[in-house]
């Protein structure tokens, strides 16, 4: 069923979203070059890798993401219009349109077994800890988070995070974490610390 509806859905909005995606596509070719597109490799389901596919927001040089991150690209990524073509890995199979988010593949070693559990999921496009503070929170309860919705998933559950996402896009939250350009590095976790309950939010 999961499957199903996400690749409908993703079929509808691909098409619905090609006037969005050609002005973005201009934009970042006006401001970055080609090409328009950034492809890395990610962990999905069960940690099989697969490229994820999301619009450009960084120069090529070297630096830190503060300096490489152009004016276009942070507003892309303060609206999440980077991830729009995200929607062809959901197409694919990849990834689905609720889940833990795909992160870096360097991470995968650096889980508790506990955390590691975010993978027995598709990652998705949104997902629980996305519209609870997504990078304002800590990894600890990030992570927590994925592990929570992997635990407790249903339609339901997916209809309400989807319901609540564009509130979580259009206010700006947590984009980034405090002092950071993007998101902090995941360093690992020696054990699960307290933090925010997962399933005391929204």
């Amino acid at each position: 069923m999961k499957a199903g509806f996400d690749r409908v859905a993703a079929a509808v909005l691909l098409v619905a979203a090609l006037p969005l995606f050609g002005a973005i596509a201009l934009l970042v070719g006006l401001t970055l070059g080609r090409p328009v597109l950034f492809r890395q490799r990610r962990p999905g389901f069960r940690g099989v890798p697969f490229d994820v596919v999301k619009f450009r927001t960084m120069r090529d040089t070297g630096g830190s993401d503060a300096e490489r991150l152009t004016g276009v690209g942070r507003l892309l990524r303060s609206l999440s219009l980077d991830e729009l073509p995200e929607l062809w890995n959901v197409l694919r199979g990849e990834m689905s349109l609720v889940g833990p988010r795909p992160l870096l593949m360097h991470y995968l070693d650096r889980y508790t077994a506990e955390q590691a559990r975010r993978h027995e999921m598709k990652p998705g496009l949104t997902g629980w800890s996305q519209v609870n503070g997504r990078n304002a929170l800590s990894w600890a309860d990030k992570l927590a988070m994925d592990v929570w919705y992997v635990d407790h998933w249903s339609l339901r559950l997916d209809l309400r995070i989807l319901a609540l996402t564009p509130l979580a896009v259009l206010t700006r939250r947590g984009v980034t974490a405090p002092g950071a350009a993007t998101a902090d590095e995941f360093g690992g976790t020696a054990a699960a610390r307290p933090g925010v309950h997962p399933e005391k939010t929204v």
